[in-house]
């Protein structure tokens, strides 16, 4: 058998895990040829409804309502998607192949032999939103930072390289740099999916299963398919902790109070205060706009949106900017079509108006942090000087 393949032997079922590289030449011939062989009864392939809806509608970007995106708070959803998904085609591009022929072989060939297809994957929203509810804030900025960085580099990858990442060994040294990088994104993205696809896989029907993954997910199905999980919790949106909600209001609540206190030492001082937090946290939004080569509109309603948002913890100045700049500068069709490599450059990323878009909301969004972090310290800095 070859040695991408790993037969396991779970509750009577007889389970193959084919561990593929997504850009691989090779990947979609030894799928088929597997399941040539085995002829199983059912074949998992590594897809969420979502994906596999991809799969059917190539062109499903053009369908996409970026206003719609922004009210739906789904911004930075949209983005790490993106750069993902550009990444991987960018790589596919180089070696000659269209990425994913090994999930699209896993498809056809269900349908050829009448064997049930079951997605095992989960819903890649529900990943990337258990990743951010654990990241704090600098360790948010620091992978934004990584991936936004990762789609600017132009390394050469070799057939040799991709084919050489199905091999354990090389794919063990690999996942270690990734946990000791970013080991909250590692657990989600790598070791989580690792018990859902396991759980799925073994509770696929029938006696003989073939399972098309990722040869990343490879070595940690083989430990996890043996175990039991609580498959609703690993499939759920953490809640955000009550701490953080409650801080979320407290901290605007004690500014607001404290600026309300200085006017009762010194009108002119507690309008000083007013005007600093205004200032502060307009003009760094504003500047974040503009970073993004945002309209002037859009430019001025960060500056005006900011220091209210900053107060309100269900509001963020990106929303508004980016709502004024996806009415002012529209996208087109071929924005939409043309996404997909438009990001593989920073040229392309500023000119296509629908990531211009998403640059907009994410900067606006950034640098009002930061704004509120400096006008929330200025404030407390005066009240204190003030009453003690």
């Amino acid at each position: 058998m070859n040695q991408n393949i790993t037969k396991l032997e779970v509750n009577d079922k007889e389970i193959y895990l084919i561990g593929t590289a997504h850009v691989s030449h090779t990947s979609r011939q030894e799928v088929k040829e597997c399941i040539d062989e085995i002829h199983p009864d059912s074949i998992c392939i590594e897809l969420d409804d979502e994906r596999y809806a991809a799969f059917n509608n190539p062109k499903r970007w053009e369908d996409t309502d970026i206003i719609n995106v922004i009210k739906e708070k789904k911004t930075g959803y949209m983005l790490a998607n993106l750069i993902l998904s550009s990444y991987q085609r960018r790589i596919a591009k180089k070696m000659d192949v269209q990425a994913g022929q090994e999930m699209i072989q896993g498809i056809e060939s269900a349908k050829e032999i009448g064997a049930e297809l079951v997605l095992v994957d989960r819903n890649i929203q529900t990943t990337f939103k258990r990743i951010y509810r654990k990241h704090s804030f600098i360790q948010k900025f620091k992978l934004i930072s990584s991936l936004i960085m990762s789609i600017f580099d132009d390394e050469d990858i070799s057939s040799e390289d991709i084919e050489s990442l199905k091999q354990s060994e090389v794919l063990d040294v690999a996942l270690k740099e990734v946990s000791k990088e970013f080991p909250v994104v590692a657990d989600v993205l790598i070791h989580e999916r690792d018990q859902v696809l396991a759980y799925k896989i073994k509770n696929a029907p029938g006696k003989k299963i073939v399972a098309v993954l990722g040869a990343a997910h490879i070595p940690g199905i083989k430990e996890e398919i043996y175990k039991d999980y609580d498959i609703k919790e690993l499939e759920s949106i953490p809640e955000k902790k009550s701490s953080s909600k409650i801080i979320g209001w407290i901290v605007p609540i004690l500014i607001i109070v404290m600026i309300i206190s200085m006017f009762s030492v010194n009108t002119e001082l507690g309008l000083d205060q007013i005007k600093n937090w205004i200032l502060w946290n307009g003009s760094l939004s504003a500047i974040g706009v503009l970073l993004a080569w945002g309209h002037p509109l859009a430019i001025v309603t960060a500056f005006i949106a900011a220091p209210i948002t900053s107060l309100n913890p269900l509001l963020a100045a990106g929303w508004f900017a980016g709502l004024v700049e996806a009415f002012v500068k529209k996208p087109k069709v071929k924005d939409f079509e043309n996404i997909l490599d438009d990001v593989n450059s920073v040229k392309g990323f500023y000119k296509n108006r629908v990531t211009h878009i998403l640059l907009v909301v994410v900067f606006a969004n950034l640098f009002s942090t930061f704004g509120t972090l400096i006008g929330g310290f200025d404030v407390v800095k005066n009240f204190i000087q003030s009453f003690m």
